[in-house]
């Protein structure tokens, strides 16, 4: 089977940055502003995923058999199109219970078609020998694209929205952010086009990775695997402090006391942070031991949440601050770059890559449901510094979970 050229991969970072642009970066980069102009708070926005997440929940499970009977073209650029249909609403600033069905929708859309088909073809690309490359660029990439979303979007809302000014007008700060979903929204139907052109597979290949039709007792297979199920709790720990990064951005604002701006600029710094941690993590993996490196990633990312558990983190401290916020996303970008690497060292058939896919993101992904209410809750229930020190243990309980379970699967690698 020939490796796919590089485009190949480019279009799938692309692809796979742009399909969650509408739902989650957006909110990530600007959730201070997001929070105003439709009129939520956290717990409320946190519900939102919520939706997301249980719709998803059962996408992974059925959308995953489907990644191995179809080409991946068709199911992402498909997804796409629809994603973007869905930002055409978004753009009307529509009431909390429309919000809550747009991203039971845009759960449907992400999901069921995108996620496994984006996984099987990132597995395909990276061969035998070059998983971490492949998960490392896909993910480093993915955070440079989502980046220069958040840089496009800071700019076209900083035009319209002044750091110096004290109070902003609502009806400002809504036609700002409207101008920032219109892009958006555009540039993910493009995406739609160039993958449905150009992220083809040869013949061959094609017919390699196809299956005519799945049986039982290949679902029956992989679920005796034992690295199918370390997974899911490695990818579960993982997501929820990848999810976490999403309050930096509200923590700039509330305990540093950022402008919105300013607090935007935190989100978008977290977006070039990805990638370079990503590609070097990619790079190291294959010159090694891949699961080393995933635990690695998840170690890091416990002794930085340590770092704002303890309160030393102020409005007078911001270089430790910018420090702190460094540790912390090198140690879940990590953990998120490599958790779909190691399914080749743990010896999932690549033809099941998708029915595996399914079943491991059924657990690995349901903090899409609890991560954000909870996150809301602790934000709520104890305004301020406090309510984000909870967040922080938060993410130091799953990180260490994480890292007990990247450990086990280190060593069962290292028995096959």
């Amino acid at each position: 089977m020939n490796k796919a050229p590089w485009y190949f991969l480019l279009l799938l970072i692309l692809a796979g940055e742009s399909v969650f642009i509408l739902p989650f970066v957006l909110s990530r980069v600007f959730r201070p502003t997001v929070l105003e102009v439709f009129g939520l708070d956290n717990f409320q926005l946190g519900l939102c995923f919520s939706v997301y997440g249980v719709v998803a929940l059962l996408s992974y499970l059925f959308g995953g058999p489907l990644a191995d009977k179809f080409a991946p073209r068709k199911l992402i650029a498909i997804a796409l199109w629809m994603t973007a249909l869905g930002g055409l609403l978004y753009a009307t600033f529509p009431s909390y219970s429309v919000l809550r069905i747009l991203y039971g929708y845009w759960g449907f859309t992400t999901i069921f078609l995108f996620w496994a088909p984006m996984i099987k073809a990132t597995r395909i690309w990276g061969g035998s020998n070059s998983q971490g490359k492949a998960f490392g660029f896909l993910d480093g990439g993915r955070g440079l694209v989502g980046a220069l979303f958040g840089l496009i979007g800071v700019t076209v809302f900083s035009l319209f929205i002044s750091s110096e000014i004290s109070e902003t007008s609502i009806v400002d700060s809504k036609a700002a952010f409207q101008q920032v979903i219109w892009a958006s929204t555009g540039i993910v139907a493009l995406v739609g086009i160039l993958v449905w052109f150009f992220l083809k597979l040869e013949k061959q290949t094609h017919e390699k990775i196809i299956l005519e039709r799945l049986t039982a007792t290949q679902v029956k297979e992989v679920l005796k695997l034992p690295s199918v199920w370390l997974l899911m709790i490695v990818i579960l720990c993982a997501y929820v402090g990848y999810k976490i990064t999403d309050v930096f951005s509200l923590y700039a604002k509330d305990v540093m006391l950022y402008s919105q701006v300013q607090a935007a600029q935190i989100g978008t710094l977290l977006l070039f942070i990805r990638p370079l941690i990503g590609v070097l993590i990619g790079v190291l993996a294959d010159k090694s031991k891949t699961t080393f490196w995933l635990l690695m990633g998840f170690v890091i990312s416990f002794f930085g949440s340590l770092l704002f558990t303890t309160g030393i983190i102020t409005s007078s401290a911001s270089v430790l601050f910018f420090v702190s916020i460094l540790i912390v996303a090198t140690g879940v970008y990590a953990t998120r770059s490599l958790y779909f690497a190691v399914m080749e060292k743990g010896q999932i058939p690549l033809k099941l890559t998708g029915t595996a896919v399914g079943i491991v993101s059924l657990i690995g992904f349901t903090p899409d449901i609890f991560a954000g209410p909870g996150i809301g809750y602790l934000l709520e229930n104890s305004l301020g510094a406090v309510g984000h020190q909870h967040v922080f243990w938060m993410l130091a309980l799953f990180s260490f979970i994480g890292g007990l379970a990247a450990w086990n699967y280190h060593r069962l690698v290292s028995t096959i």
